[in-house]
């Protein structure tokens, strides 16, 4: 049997947000043992013209979010870019995931061949749902939630593969 398109990506926005979670809560004890303001992790950049950690997590919940309520023909809640703490971000996560929860699958499934139109800078893009989840939603979650592990790690964060990877359904033989 294939794989539907939500089976494709609400357990996977699920596990990598909180993943996400508990990387950040390593980064938290990290800040707190190194007596480093966690404000200065937040605003830790792999390259000057990337986004800070802060950033990449708002985004990595957005693409979550926004592409899923899209596939779901539903308004995505709208967050305010307001988040300064590690508290307000892990509350973000959170909120994303149950947000998640709530999402009809059937409906998302029955998005496939629908056309999917998406704010793109300035612009709009338009997909069609499956194209519009494995070419554009996924890759960008992915490059966030990369991104921010990413940063972590470069800020010296004791973090590794199994911690980037998290909760997946693997049972070892």
């Amino acid at each position: 049997m294939a794989q539907s398109m939500s089976q494709a990506s609400l357990p996977v926005f699920e596990i990598g947000l909180n993943a996400l979670l508990t990387v950040l809560d390593k980064g938290m004890s990290y800040a707190g043992t190194k007596k480093v303001d966690p404000s200065v992790m937040l605003a830790w950049r792999l390259a000057p013209d990337m986004f800070a950690l802060g950033r990449q997590i708002q985004v990595a919940c957005d693409q979550a979010k926004n592409g899923s309520a899209r596939l779901a023909g539903i308004e995505p809640p709208k967050f305010e870019d307001t988040e300064t703490t590690i508290d307000q971000f892990r509350e973000r996560i959170t909120k994303t995931v149950a947000f998640l929860k709530t999402l009809d699958s059937k409906t998302i499934d029955s998005a496939s061949d629908r056309e999917i139109v998406f704010p793109l800078g300035p612009n709009k893009g338009q997909m069609k749902g499956v194209d519009y989840l494995n070419h554009f939603v996924l890759p960008n979650f992915y490059f966030h939630l990369t991104a921010a592990y990413a940063c972590l790690r470069n800020f010296g964060v004791g973090i590794g593969k199994r911690d980037f990877l998290g909760a997946i359904p693997l049972k070892r033989i």
